[in-house]
């Protein structure tokens, strides 16, 4: 494990994710990985109750990750694994918390406009949302506005109190390769940026992975 993101989804994780693989960084886990997968998901839902001491059964193989279920275990990761860096994505919390209700809802409509009775694919999924998301990161109060963006703020402080400044990256991907690839110590790509709707993407991976249908959103990030 080479690089750590530990910022909340709808900060840009997907375009981070696509980042660092075209960066050398592949694969990374985001939580893509875990979608139509029963396994992955009871495993990390068991993992918010009993952390393992050894990762490599949860992300063995990857070099890098990003987004949830990982993020909930950033202090467990960053521990873990000393020698990697860590990326802290942020944005402004009033647009990420608009972000974040969107695509918590479409996660959560999921199971009610599945067609009969849902894939157990996305019900395991749901579980895995609401225990790390729902419950876990914000005490089952993610349509408290303020309280949520309170979360989100404590969790930028308790980062960067934490992680070693010489370890960190605070990061905006609005900010591009140029912040990430002297963090990392890489030439930067000459192709763009990605920017990446990570919304819609979730939406069409869920149709695909799980054939479940989910609201369309064309929100960007």
């Amino acid at each position: 494990m080479d690089v750590i993101a530990v910022g909340f989804g709808r900060t840009g994780t997907l375009s981070l994710k696509t980042a660092l693989e075209r960066l050398g960084y592949g694969p990374c886990h985001h939580m893509f990985e875990v979608i139509g997968d029963v396994r992955a998901t009871r495993r990390w839902t068991a993992a918010a109750d009993s952390p393992p001491g050894d990762w490599a059964g949860l992300l063995g193989g990857y070099r890098s990750c990003t987004d949830w279920p990982s993020c909930y275990f950033w202090r467990e990761l960053v521990a873990a694994y000393p020698e990697a860096k860590v990326v802290l994505t942020v944005r402004d919390p009033g647009e990420w918390y608009a972000s974040m209700r969107r695509m918590l809802d479409a996660a959560t409509s999921a199971v009610g406009d599945s067609e009969g009775v849902p894939p157990v694919s996305l019900l395991y999924l749901a579980t895995l949302v609401d225990r790390l998301v729902w419950q876990g990161t914000f005490n089952g109060r993610i349509n408290d506005r303020d309280h949520a963006m309170s979360i989100f703020d404590r969790h930028t402080a308790e980062v960067t109190a934490t992680v070693p400044s010489d370890r960190l990256l605070v990061y905006e991907v609005a900010q591009g390769w140029g912040p990430l690839c002297a963090f990392l110590d890489v030439p930067v790509p000459s192709t763009p940026f990605p920017r990446l709707n990570d919304t819609e993407a979730f939406r069409t991976t869920i149709m695909e992975k799980t054939r479940a249908p989910l609201p369309s959103d064309s929100t960007p990030r």
